[in-house]
């Protein structure tokens, strides 16, 4: 009976043990492909948000599409929040060097504690990887700095984007929108950073006729 109780927990502790390192595992490197989510700054800045958010929103510089976040996925759902023997604070001397693609340390540091830490990649190479990544997508002419209000479906500015990026699959991006204006543009990677399909995301894109493409002014 004692053997048996002993052998027993012996078995309890190495399963224990085995489910603790694979679900740390699977809140670093184990996930499956990033989403690249750019955010349409002049939507954002007529927030509420936006409106207290003087670094992004309060300067002479007008921003388009910035940086959201490079955010490890599962083929559903995510990880977030992962242990890390990694800083939590981001120093400002890394996070300024980004300012003209995420333009508020605020952000920098949340996108790092909620979806760096799962990268399995130190501050350094996530944020250089945020870089690469948003270098690899080009830009179609509706995205590009503009003084007037445009006004197109969110079909064909998907339709745009891919002609940009022939690689690009449709099924690999998604635009969203908030209050009929455009909101975000989410492109999928491989940790290579090479396009992928995402059905997961490309199903949670804007389902609206039109949607309003706001100035940058």
């Amino acid at each position: 009976m004692l053997q048996s109780l002993r052998v027993g927990m012996i078995l309890l502790f190495s399963v224990g043990t085995w489910l603790e390192a694979t679900g740390a595992r699977a809140q670093t490197r184990d996930f499956d492909f990033y989403v690249l989510s750019l955010s349409w700054s002049p939507t954002f800045c007529a927030s509420p948000d936006g409106a207290r958010n003087r670094e992004q929103c309060g300067t002479l510089r007008h921003y388009g599409l910035v940086v959201h976040g490079l955010w490890p996925q599962y083929e559903r759902g995510y990880p977030q929040s992962c242990p890390t023997d990694q800083p939590q604070r981001v120093s400002s001397s890394l996070g300024r060097a980004y300012l003209d693609i995420m333009p508020s340390m605020g952000l920098i540091g949340h996108e790092w504690r909620k979806h760096g830490t799962c990268s399995g990649l130190s501050q350094g190479d996530y944020f250089s990887t945020i870089r690469a990544a948003f270098e690899r997508v080009q830009l179609p002419t509706p995205l590009k700095r503009s003084a007037r209000e445009t006004r197109i479906s969110p079909i064909e500015l998907e339709r745009q984007i891919i002609r940009a990026n022939p690689d690009l699959s449709p099924q690999g991006v998604a635009v969203t929108c908030q209050a009929g204006k455009l909101d975000e543009v989410r492109i999928c990677l491989t940790k290579d950073l090479q396009f992928r399909k995402c059905p997961e995301i490309d199903r949670n894109g804007c389902r609206q006729r039109l949607i309003s493409v706001p100035p940058q002014n």
